[in-house]
């Protein structure tokens, strides 16, 4: 007899509340890298006074939703009851998020492959997941920020961090699966993401999403940005 399946997580997409948001921080601070969840920000490495400040302000700010002045709203994921990284949408035709907001800390050992990651974050390793320019991580991806082709109506753009201890575990796919849903039901045609080349973890979420890949460059260079377009229709 073949071994059953590993069940799947069972992930939800909450709003992003005061007490949530403090707990989401607790967890970044904790379990992932600042690169792969903020801009580079403040004048140490790593988690600082300004990265945590605009961590805060940029959850409260998206609280507001996609109508709202700053065009986005966010989640936080929770894979079986606990928080495991957060996702995002945003309007294309507001002004780009902070730098590094893409498909970071996703997957669970790819490394920083400039800033953005599979199953753990669509940001990540210098990008920044929740900043913007990307952070998409995939599902075991390394992590980065990524930046999207602004114009073009009908468009959402969206950027995930996974914190560490989930990565690798389809808690990327299965939000990404979700914001999707999101995404279609807000009216948009087709979602956006960026990550790298080298972010074998996001590519492989994105692919697993069906989006077609468009690369800046012709390239062997892991960190040349790869543009993700997931129809929505």
């Amino acid at each position: 007899m073949c071994p059953s399946a590993e069940p799947a997580p069972a992930v939800a997409l909450l709003d992003v509340s005061e007490d949530v948001l403090e707990q989401l921080l607790e967890l970044a601070l904790r379990d992932a890298d600042a690169d792969e969840v903020t801009p580079p920000l403040g004048t140490t490495a790593g988690w600082n006074t300004d990265r945590i400040s605009w961590f805060r302000e940029f959850h409260r700010a998206a609280a507001a939703g996609l109508d709202g002045p700053a065009g986005q709203k966010t989640w936080a994921i929770s894979c079986d009851g606990q928080l495991a990284g957060s996702v995002r949408l945003k309007r294309m035709d507001t002004e780009p998020a902070a730098a590094g907001e893409g498909l970071a800390g996703v997957s669970s050992g790819a490394g920083g492959g400039g800033g953005r990651s599979a199953d753990g974050g669509l940001a990540g390793g210098g990008g920044g997941s929740e900043a913007g320019g990307g952070g998409w991580s995939a599902d075991g991806g390394a992590a980065g920020g990524w930046a999207v082709a602004r114009g073009g109506g009908g468009a959402l753009e969206t950027g995930i961090w996974l914190a560490r201890s989930f990565r690798g575990r389809g808690v990327g796919r299965e939000a990404l699966r979700l914001v999707k849903a999101r995404a279609a039901s807000a009216g948009a045609a087709v979602l956006v993401a960026e990550t790298t080349a080298g972010n074998v973890g996001a590519l492989a979420l994105l692919k697993y999403a069906g989006a077609e890949l468009l690369t800046g460059a012709a390239s062997e260079t892991q960190t040349v940005p790869v543009i993700a377009k997931i129809p929505l229709r």
